[in-house]
């Protein structure tokens, strides 16, 4: 069988490391189309040891492959994925607009795999957010060990999540604070250089923002809908790498020496909690470029009955967007979904 895939938005962050990862693991591609926008075609990307050109998406015949893995925003997402799966061809989708479409399962491919048989519905398989990916990633072995009741989680978020341009203004404002000429904040609500940002993605009604409803609301729809999660999401003065302090309510007994010898079994997590030593614990700057979320501090909380509290970082571009659709593109080639007849 001859694999084509066409990966949308490789010009950008997502989209880069997305050819990146598939090189690295060596996903069996026969052939790799790079598409953009019309104003960025014939820009040039990597993929292994071969460069690419990008095609313009307009005149793209979606027909022609059989993956087409999307690293747009939420408009563009719905416009391509759309007509990439009317024309034959599996997508899997990075954005936001897919995530809570009842008939497109969400897949984080260490936690819920099996979810990824639901392709066939609509042609679509959605990943959910690199933060939302990380915290179901521990999550789901301790809920199947001691039932997960309830979950409070603050994240601690870095820039990459949303773009290069993010990445520009945090080194251009440090950079500027230095001889008092930091331009105004344009990417973020205020100045991000030496600071904090309690909030990511707009306010709702009851004064949450978007973001923290959709990792109650992700996390519900990856392992249990039962589960009550409500979070605190915060914009960091980081490049890359996302870091949760997660407490957890267990419906049954659960210490924190039992819960580190799961997590050290579960897929896809690493335990790193020496609390004696002074490298006990993992870091975003120590997560970057890694595969593994890590989990560190792991310790009993003795404020509510069968609680736990710990430390889970992440590099959200590595082991977030670009890995979750690797590996769930590697998922749908191991159960057959691009042979012909599949669907």
């Amino acid at each position: 069988m001859t694999l084509k895939v066409a990966v949308l938005g490789a010009t950008g962050t997502v989209g880069k490391e997305i050819l990146s990862v598939m090189a690295e693991r060596g996903f069996p591609a026969d052939e790799v189309y790079a598409l953009s926008s019309r104003k960025v075609m014939g820009s040039e990307v990597t993929f292994g040891e071969k460069t690419l050109k990008s095609k313009d998406v307009e005149e793209f015949d979606f027909a022609s492959v059989q993956l087409c893995i999307m690293a747009t925003g939420d408009p563009a997402a719905r416009k391509w994925g759309n007509k990439a799966a009317q024309a034959g061809c599996i997508v899997i989708d990075t954005s936001r607009a897919f995530r809570m479409d009842p008939q497109v399962p969400l897949v984080a491919p260490s936690v819920n795999p099996a979810a990824v048989e639901g392709w066939s519905k609509r042609r679509i398989v959605s990943c959910p957010d690199g933060v939302t990916a990380q915290l179901a990633t521990v999550l789901k072995p301790l809920h199947e060990a001691a039932g997960v009741e309830r979950v409070v989680v603050a994240t601690y978020q870095s820039v990459s999540g949303e773009g290069q341009r993010a990445i520009d203004e945090l080194w251009v404002q440090t950079k500027g604070l230095y001889v008092n000429q930091a331009p105004d904040p344009k990417e973020f609500p205020r100045q991000i250089a030496f600071n904090v940002i309690p909030q990511i993605d707009d306010f709702m009604d009851d004064g949450f923002t978007e973001e923290e409803w959709r990792i109650s609301a992700e996390v519900r729809k990856i392992i249990d809908n039962d589960i009550q999660v409500v979070a605190t999401c915060v914009r960091v003065p980081t490049f890359v790498g996302i870091g949760e302090a997660v407490h957890i309510e267990l419906a049954e007994p659960l210490s924190a020496s039992d819960a580190r010898a799961i997590l050290r079994e579960a897929p896809g997590v690493m335990v790193v909690d020496k609390r004696e030593e002074e490298d006990g614990y993992m870091t975003p700057v120590q997560s970057v470029g890694e595969w593994a979320t890590f989990v560190s501090r792991v310790r009993d909380d003795p404020t509510v009955e069968n609680g736990l509290a710990m430390w889970i970082v992440s590099d959200d571009l590595h082991n977030g967007s670009a890995l979750l659709a690797v590996q769930t593109a590697e998922l749908l080639l191991n159960r057959g979904a691009f042979n012909p007849g599949a669907a």
